[in-house]
């Protein structure tokens, strides 16, 4: 075949151009947040002296950021549910909130099924953003993964939610749904989006110490935008060639991450959180007025007072240690339902209560899921089964941590998971291993969420076990109390005393 000096010119320019494309430099931004939680007024954190936080000043920042280089806004789960201020909408205003601010994706959390899976499908159909999930199955609105172009390069996102989100969430909300394993899905999608895309990132709803898991085992993941553990990263982290981020957590923070790519090569990257408070600025006057609809939307539902406090309410800690609120909530499930015990995991208590009076709406911010006390039959061996499973993720802040009531214990840090509670007591007496106890708790853990499993084999040993209009029924049953959401019992409790001053009483001890 005869080439002739045109053709062949044509060829070179084509290739040079080729040669060009692939190796060009493309710069772009990618902002983010995680674990909002609806949180979209200004708080003071537990211990802090500013109040932080603030959506009309995040949407700002923003806004003031994208100007600067071109962006893509990403947020890592557990945006629809927390604050009274979504709760009560179940989520619209959440995803209003996000629509105005022009979110890119979001993955959802675990938290996005609070509401049942029929909810989130509504939501997500509000929803002018992508929502993710490649490891969710039977659930068709969510998407495996987009692609976009953000200042000249295609950007794959791929979104992943733990795979222990039927614990997590009451088992009745992802009811057909299957949480295939992020590995396998990650391996799966991989090789697909690079195809694709010049860059991979993957919105990761997993937690911390699981997206430095994945990336050990997945080294062709380029960015791991994180939540899921309300992790603080205040400098990107690496593993192998893997960037790493999170941003703590209620909007607090913004992450920022500046990606510089050369063909499809990762040559720079640079990020920072930037802090978030409503003394930095001018908010953006959009949100402002939607964040302030439905602020009263929430006010004439929760308007009023509950009690009043002498001393600060701990929720920021409660699943690390023992906190005077965690003995609050757990004493007077105790209480009302007669029990020899209780036990709560501290991932169901939300906020913290300043000192001062106890408004209603504090009360529902601290208490938001619809949970109801139930007392359950449950031996001693049971007992210690589940406070070994309490402790066994505290280095890593796992909402299973227990706040109790009635009993006390001490566990060793240091030793395997499994084995490291040490002498458990109740009523102030030794823990029978044979004996059977009345152990107050909620609907979630009774029915073996959030790990709780010697619970759930408890209430379901039952004969007459039953689940009859969302209510638990069965012998090993001896209190429940379907009719009234926890939040309104403490309400109620709370509005029979003046005044209340709970302590620490150093009913968990940590082994030293």
């Amino acid at each position: 075949m005869i080439i002739t000096r045109a053709i062949a010119g044509a060829l070179l320019a084509l290739f040079l151009l080729s040669s060009h494309s692939l190796a060009a430099t493309h710069s772009f931004r990618l902002l983010y947040i995680n674990d909002f939680h609806g949180f979209a007024e200004p708080g003071r954190p537990y211990g802090a002296d500013v109040r932080m936080g603030g959506a009309a000043w995040l949407a700002a920042k923003v806004a003031f950021l994208r100007k600067e280089k071109p962006s893509l806004f990403l947020a890592a789960g557990d945006v629809l549910q927390g604050d009274n201020w979504t709760n009560l909408s179940q989520g619209q205003a959440s995803v209003q909130l996000l629509n105005l601010m022009g979110l890119d994706a979001l993955v959802v959390g675990n938290h996005e099924f609070d509401f049942g899976s029929d909810t989130l499908v509504k939501r997500i159909s509000e929803a002018r953003f992508p929502v993710l999930g490649a490891n969710v199955e039977g659930l068709a609105a969510l998407k495996p993964y987009v692609i976009r172009d953000v200042g000249g390069a295609r950007v794959a996102i791929l979104g992943v939610v733990s795979e222990e989100t039927p614990f997590a969430t009451h088992p009745k909300n992802v009811a057909g749904l299957t949480f295939r394993p992020v590995v396998e899905t990650v391996a799966r999608y991989l090789p697909e989006m690079r195809s694709k895309a010049d860059i991979i990132v993957v919105l990761s709803h997993l937690g911390y110490a699981a997206d430095r898991a994945l990336a050990d085992r997945m080294p062709g993941i380029d960015v791991i935008v994180g939540g899921h553990s309300h992790t603080r990263v205040d400098v990107p982290s690496r593993v192998g060639n893997t960037v790493i981020v999170q941003a703590w957590e209620h909007g607090k923070a913004l992450g920022v991450l500046d990606v510089t790519i050369e063909g499809r090569n990762v040559t720079a990257i640079e990020g920072r959180l930037e802090e978030i408070r409503p003394d930095m600025g001018e908010p953006d006057p959009a949100v402002l007025s939607l964040v302030g609809k439905y602020r009263e939307e929430a006010d004439a539902v929760l308007e009023g007072r509950a009690g009043e406090t002498d001393v600060d309410l701990n929720g920021a800690d409660v699943r690390r240690r023992e906190t005077n609120l965690g003995n609050l909530v757990a004493d007077i499930m105790r209480e009302v339902s007669g029990a020899d015990a209780a036990i709560i995991n501290g991932g169901g208590i939300r906020a913290s209560i300043p000192k001062g009076p106890i408004l209603v709406k504090n009360v529902y911010t601290v208490l938001p899921f619809n949970n109801y006390i139930v007392a359950i039959r449950v031996s001693g061996k049971g007992i210690r089964q589940a406070l070994e499973h309490g402790v066994s993720g505290v280095e890593t802040g796992a909402g299973a941590f227990p706040q109790v009531s009635g009993l006390s214990f001490v566990y060793d840090v240091t030793a395997p998971p499994g084995s490291r509670v040490g002498e458990i007591k109740v009523g102030g007496r030794p823990l029978d291993p044979g004996r059977e106890y009345t152990v107050a708790t909620n609907d979630f853990l009774a029915a073996g969420g959030d790990g709780y499993k010697s619970f759930g084999e408890a209430v379901r040993s039952s004969p007459d076990f039953a689940i009859t209009g969302g209510a638990m029924k069965g012998e090993k049953l001896v209190y429940s109390d379907s009719g009234r959401w926890l939040r309104d019992v403490v309400i109620q409790w709370l509005g029979k005393r003046d005044r209340i001053k709970p302590e620490v009483e150093n009913r968990i001890k940590e082994a030293r």
